[in-house]
């Protein structure tokens, strides 16, 4: 029963191989092709390691580049209120400016028109957000590669 069906399936497969040769053919080709062609492309374009920094002392802020910079942050909630306070108040002497929009719309709106000196906060929720920069903000060339 089973073997010898088997064995006539085998057979069946193997005179169709045999007949299509062109295809049979391709089917082996173009997979060892486009593995020749991953392998090609990870090697001209090897993985970067960077090795660990040292724990050192950086420093103190230079707080004269963030002269009338303002943040502004969205949704205003009691949680992102507290949030921008303590980055406000705990990381820098004199304080940044936040400024809370109701929505991201209206913070979009005010990177219009104040774009050199503002950077937009959304947050997600309490635990994610994301940060919007104007276009005129240079990307660091550290990242430019791996894009």
């Amino acid at each position: 029963g089973v073997w010898r069906q088997t064995k006539a399936l085998l057979f069946k497969n193997c005179l169709i191989k045999c007949r299509t040769k062109k295809s049979s053919v391709q089917e082996v080709l173009f997979p060892l092709f486009f593995l020749f062609w991953l392998i090609l492309m990870s090697m001209m374009h090897p993985h970067r390691k960077y090795g660990e920094v040292a724990n050192t002392n950086l420093g103190t802020l230079d707080t004269s580049v963030l002269v009338n910079f303002v943040i502004g942050y969205t949704p205003p909630t009691r949680m992102t209120r507290e949030i921008m306070r303590k980055v406000a108040s705990d990381n820098f002497e004199d304080g940044l400016l936040t400024e809370e929009y109701l929505s991201e719309e209206e913070l979009q709106e005010a990177s219009a028109v104040k774009p050199s000196n503002f950077v937009g906060v959304v947050f997600n929720d309490a635990m994610s957000y994301q940060l919007r920069f104007p276009d005129s903000v240079a990307m660091s060339s550290i990242y430019m590669e791996s894009r």
